[in-house]
């Protein structure tokens, strides 16, 4: 490595060795439009809104400077339409990962939690049954989420890669990560950023969780 023309590190006799870790920026994705399909349909797949689609671009402009290495992405329309314009400002590709999907990606229905009210059927449902927005696999979903960061963690080490997901598979991995019993008790919002610093000796550091400075005047929060 040069230091000034004609000096390296090595003529003043150091060395620099290489990083035994890599970090993860965790990002759930941007506010999503709302979707309801009808039965046969498929499951819902919306597009970001227009509000989500400024909330992109603020974390675009919040991590153009971290020195990203690598863009990974839920394979899901709101989370890709997400890492877009950062990956456009570092000329990078999006990795698209099916087991970063969110834990309903097979409902048919979408709702912007803040488009919901007490008495709103999804809430109601949530209240009876917290466990079934795991779509009956809670232990499933947690092998699974914790299998794709690990995946990351193998495939990039020493580098710096941003991930964009879902708010469930954020919570579930610090759940993970921080041996928590309850799998909602951490709550990421549109766009926030959650940095992880991992080694594959196993070794995970949660550095910070849930960063919204970027987007707190375009975040709306629930009526309940």
């Amino acid at each position: 490595m040069q230091l000034f023309a004609g000096i390296s590190l090595s003529t003043l006799g150091l060395c620099v060795r290489p990083r035994l870790t890599m970090d993860l920026l965790i990002v759930r994705h941007a506010r999503p439009e709302r979707e309801e399909k009808s039965e046969g349909e498929g499951p819902a797949d919306p597009e970001l809104s227009k509000m989500g689609y400024l909330q992109a671009e603020a974390v675009a402009d919040f991590l153009e400077g971290e020195r990203i290495d690598h863009v990974v992405s839920s394979s899901m329309k709101r989370a890709q339409q997400t890492a877009q314009p950062l990956a456009k400002r570092l000329g990078a590709e999006i990795s698209q990962r099916d087991n970063l999907r969110e834990s309903d990606h097979n409902s048919s229905v979408y709702i912007p939690v803040e488009e919901m009210t007490f008495d709103s059927p999804s809430i109601q449902d949530f209240i009876k049954d917290p466990s079934a927005i795991f779509e009956g696999d809670y232990e499933g979903f947690r092998q699974r989420v914790h299998a794709a960061f690990d995946q990351i963690v193998e495939e990039f080490p020493s580098q710096t890669v941003a991930v964009f997901c879902h708010g469930m598979v954020i919570s579930v991995y610090l759940q993970i990560l921080w041996g928590l019993e309850n799998p909602l008790a951490i709550r990421p919002d549109y766009t926030s950023v959650t940095r992880v610093e991992a080694s594959k000796t196993g070794l995970r550091t949660v550095r910070s969780i849930n960063e919204t400075g970027h987007v707190r005047h375009l975040l709306e929060r629930p009526k309940f």
